[in-house]
Formats: structure tokens, C-alpha cells, sequence
């Protein structure tokens, strides 16, 4: 038999009973949509974060006190002989070659007052550089000077959300608040950033750096951020903060030089490694709709013994049986592909209508992986039906009733 009538004919058999047809599919288009949609689920909450990553700014590296050590067992930081100061920063800002800006920062929580209200807000001392750093602006007033940083002045920036929380849509700009016991001057009003990596950008108060030492009573820093001139500068900027700290702390590495990349990196292979094991559970359902089909096609093996014996009565070799029910296998995978594959459609546009903040992306790797998967099992699932109807002798399939 030509291709063309092989599948003709197998589209007959399926469309003489549809309905056990449409649930022998519904296996496998569960299947397949789920892990289109579970794929599209990571890929979607892997360019979220990227994306997060990116929005804090450009080549950067982060420079904490205590130095992570591996000795066989769990990771830990072991604690630091000498805390970085602002002194160590402003030295890797003349010294390191490759890096473009120094960021130090000092970070503590403390509760901002203004008239009868208060809440508590994540305080950051910075210098002037911190905003370039991080690719923030500001929307109102200015930003805190390394003046203010050396003149120890009381002075401060707040985002959005302390300015809606404390001052409504008053403007704030010259009004005195309260952090802890000390009186700072509102001078500027972040733009709105919202939320990144967690942390709502628009929830903080920014304060000269050494206003936030004698806050907090502490004399050394959370940790520096530095920016390296461009992409390829990042590693040449990590050796020379290396060498420089290491100089300036007689010789002791007691702290780590971490790089945006590595973060971006580690969250990704965890995001990876989830999703791939979501997207395994999910193929379960595939195999399920294999052994649907393999069950369906060996009733219908049975159901079908006299046509059998009547085709190979009439000259049909053993190889256009066992052709004519893979066929058939075939097309009910590649139905049942294909409407996994619109399932899915419809469900990344349901999530993204019902659920906007949910990121979601359907890839067009994961839409033929899927696809592929669903036809592979049907071919594998319809082999043995197949063989077991080639292999019927004809005189006994004449003789079936």
C-alpha cells in the first residue's frame, strides 16, 4: 500500500471510534502541556532574575568581610581579622586599574519617624557613588555628596514608599524625620524601582556613610561594591581587589570577592535543576498516554483479528499489518501532540492574564521537545501491538469471531 493510503486508512479507524480515540489522547496532551508549561514556568523565572540581576547594575563585584573557606564539609565563612573600612574602599578606587567605581555601604534597620507616624525601613549609608553603581536616580532633590559623607551631615534620601507611608503627597523635600535618636533633612526622593531580587527597592532611606556608622555605632562596613570598566574587566578587577586588600590587611584574605556573574550563575543552575525535575514528573503523564495507547491498539488488534487475516488472504505482507497499525499509533500521538501544544498556549495565556506578575515563556525548544517526546512514545507504545498483528496467521484469524 502506498503511504498516502496507509494513512488514510488509519485516520478511518480512529474517526470509527472517536471517543475512545479523544481519551486514549487526553494522556498524552496533559502530558505535553504540562511540560510545555512547566518549562515555560523556568524559562520564564530565569529571565525574571536575569533580568532583576541586571537592573542592579553592570559588571559588578561585591566585596564582604570574612573569607568563605571549603575544608571538605558545608561551606562557611570564617570571620574577618580586619573589617573592610572606608579607608580599604577608597583605596581600591585609586589603586584598582580596572575598576570604573567604589561603592562602600553600611546597612542597618532603624525606624523613621515624621509627626504621629513611624515604621521601620532598611537604612543604607552610601557615598555619592552608590546610585551610578546601582542604576539608581533620583526623582526629586539630589542625592547625598561625599561632602555630606565627610562632614558627617544629617541628611537623607527616602524612596517612594517611605514618602507615601510618612508624608502622602506632601512634598517631603526640607522636613526633618527621625531615624533612631538622630534628626536627618529629607534632600531627595528616590525614583521608583519597585521590587528586585526581593528586596523593595522603594521601602529605603539612604544617609551619608558615616552618618550610618555613628547610627549604628559601627566603625566598619557591610560590604563594597565595586563596578569593573566592562565585562572582560571583571576578573582583572577581582585579582587587583585581591591584592590590594590582602596589602592592606598585613597579608590576611579575610574577606571574599564575589561577582555578579557567579551569583547570576548559581541562581541559575538551581532555577535549571528545578525546572528539568518539574518537567520530569510531568512526562510521566506522556508515559502514562503511551501505555494508553499500546492498551487501545492491542484491542483493537483483537477487535480487528478477522480484517487482519482477510488483508493477508488477499496478498497484504507482514509488514503493511504491522505499518498500517504503527500508522495509527502514530497519528493518535500526533493529535494528541498537537493539542498538548495548544493546551499549553492557552495556559501560558490564562497565567499571564489571571496572574500578570507570574513570569511565563513558552519557547519554541520546549514546544518541539514536547512534541517530539509525545510522537517518540508513540511510535515506541505501538511497536508491539503492530508486530503482534503482522505476526497473526491468517487461516486462524479467518477462523476468530
Amino acid at each position: 500500500m502506498k503511504p498516502s493510503e496507509v494513512a488514510h486508512q488509519a485516520l478511518l479507524s480512529l474517526r470509527a471510534n472517536r471517543l475512545r480515540s479523544v481519551l486514549t489522547m487526553l494522556g498524552l496532551v496533559i502530558g505535553v502541556g504540562a511540560v510545555i508549561l512547566l518549562i515555560a514556568l523556568g524559562e520564564g523565572a530565569r529571565r525574571y532574575i536575569a533580568q532583576q540581576v541586571a537592573d542592579i547594575g553592570s559588571n559588578l563585584l561585591i566585596v564582604t568581610p570574612g573569607k568563605v573557606e571549603t575544608r571538605g564539609g558545608p561551606v562557611f565563612a570564617v570571620g574577618s581579622t580586619y573589617p573592610l573600612t572606608l579607608e580599604d574602599a577608597v583605596t581600591l578606587g585609586r589603586r584598582a586599574r580596572d575598576v570604573e567605581g567604589v561603592a562602600p555601604v553600611v546597612l542597618g534597620t532603624s525606624r523613621i519617624k515624621f509627626g504621629g507616624r513611624s515604621r521601620d525601613v532598611p537604612v543604607i549609608g552610601c557615598t555619592e557613588s552608590f546610585p551610578r553603581i546601582r542604576n539608581l536616580y533620583v526623582e526629586i532633590g539630589k542625592f547625598i555628596r561625599d561632602d555630606d559623607v565627610e562632614a558627617r551631615r544629617r541628611v537623607c534620601v527616602i524612596g517612594r514608599r517611605v514618602r507615601k507611608e510618612l508624608f502622602g503627597e506632601s512634598n517631603p523635600l526640607g522636613a526633618w524625620v527621625s531615624l533612631g535618636d538622630m534628626k536627618f533633612r529629607v534632600i531627595g526622593i528616590m525614583e521608583g524601582k519597585g521590587v528586585s531580587l526581593g528586596l523593595d527597592i522603594d521601602d529605603i532611606a539612604y544617609i551619608p556613610l558615616r552618618s550610618a556608622q555613628d547610627l549604628f555605632d559601627v566603625d566598619r562596613l557591610f560590604e563594597i561594591i565595586v563596578k569593573a570598566r566592562s565585562e572582560g574587566s571583571v576578573e582583572p578587577a577581582r585579582a587587583q581587589i585581591g591584592r590590594i586588600l590582602t596589602r592592606r590587611h598585613e597579608g590576611h584574605e579575610d574577606f571574599t570577592v564575589t561577582s555578579q556573574n557567579a551569583i547570576l550563575s548559581t541562581l541559575m543552575t538551581i532555577l535549571a535543576t528545578f525546572t528539568w525535575i518539574l518537567a520530569g514528573i510531568a512526562s510521566i503523564s506522556l508515559l502514562v498516554g503511551g501505555v494508553g495507547i499500546m492498551n487501545i491498539m492491542l484491542v483493537s488488534v483483537t477487535e480487528r483479528t478477522l480484517e487482519i487475516g482477510l488483508r493477508k488472504a488477499v496478498g497484504a505482507r507482514r509488514t503493511d499489518v504491522m505499518r498500517q497499525f504503527i500508522t495509527e499509533a502514530v497519528a493518535l500521538s500526533l493529535v494528541g501532540g498537537a493539542s498538548g501544544i495548544l493546551f499549553a498556549g492557552l495556559g501560558a495565556l490564562g497565567v499571564r492574564t489571571l496572574v500578570p506578575a507570574l513570569p511565563i515563556a513558552v519557547t519554541g525548544w520546549s514546544v518541539v521537545l514536547g512534541f517530539g517526546f509525545s510522537v517518540g512514545v508513540g511510535v515506541f507504545f505501538g511497536v508491539y501491538p503492530a508486530y503482534r498483528a503482522s505476526t497473526l496467521n491468517p487461516i486462524d484469524a479467518l477462523r476468530h469471531e
